[in-house]
């Protein structure tokens, strides 16, 4: 009897950038890696098999995302971006913009018939522009997408689900523990709540980082808002897979 085909996620986390001139463009990402190999663990004790990838240059991180076409997929594909951002980009160590929607694009039906019927599920913490999220109350959101926010939106693919860290024009927040996010993902993995569906799991996220989370130090009291989208036509539960325990060293 043939064995199932495993699941597959890919990790790209990027902490330090430089530009053509080698001065550096962004801050480093202190907490990042860390994280990210926190994150790597944990989906393989889930079933995955997991790359996790440091320090990609733009045209890098598409080749990835190229080579996962070429793979032979389980029933759920999953990637996790760290890195700086933008509204509709997240940046590559070389300090170059990558578009969501090539990614997507490289991704779809057309050009990746391997992963058309699969469901891709992508967590993406990085910025998406440099307003602050100061928390007020509001019953629902207080900003409208911006155009390329929606265009972005209309560009995911077929079965596939985007969570972002936070809302359009905000920032993203990182501190040598980690992020908001990506801390509260992990929260969710680890614990009894990934065996939710998965549109349940990311409402959970948005709930643990609205109400548990806020930024210290220079940005004092400032929030963060994760949303989602997604255009799945079933219920997915991509994480409840038993946990597989690891051996003790010897």
């Amino acid at each position: 009897m043939s064995q199932a085909r495993q699941n597959r996620a890919l990790i790209i986390v990027n902490t330090d950038f430089c530009s053509s001139d080698s001065d550096g463009a962004f801050g480093t990402r202190r907490g990042a890696k860390r994280e990210a190999e926190k994150l790597s663990k944990t989906l393989s004790r889930l079933n995955y098999k997991v790359k996790l990838m440091h320090n990609k240059t733009a045209k890098e991180i598409e080749d990835l995302y190229q080579q996962e076409c070429c793979c032979e997929h389980g029933e759920y594909f999953v990637s996790i971006i760290s890195s700086h951002g933008n509204e509709g980009v997240i940046f590559g160590y070389d300090s170059e913009p990558v578009k969501l929607t090539r990614i997507f694009q490289i991704l779809s039906s057309e050009k990746c018939p391997v992963l058309s019927k699969i469901p891709k599920i992508f967590f993406i913490q990085a910025c998406r522009g440099k307003e602050f999220d100061r928390g007020v109350v509001v019953e629902c959101d207080s900003r409208e997408p911006e155009p390329d926010c929606l265009s972005d939106y209309i560009s995911i693919p077929p079965q596939t689900v985007v969570m972002f860290a936070c809302s359009p024009g905000y920032v993203a927040f990182l501190n040598i523990f980690g992020s908001m996010f990506l801390q509260a993902l992990l929260k969710v993995l680890e614990g009894e709540e990934r065996h939710l569906a998965l549109n349940r799991l990311m409402t959970r996220i948005n709930w643990h980082v609205a109400f548990c989370c806020q930024a210290r130090g220079t940005y004092e009291g400032c929030k963060e808002m994760p949303c989602f989208v997604t255009n799945l036509l079933q219920e997915v539960f991509p994480f409840s897979a038993p946990i597989v325990e690891e051996a003790d060293g010897v």
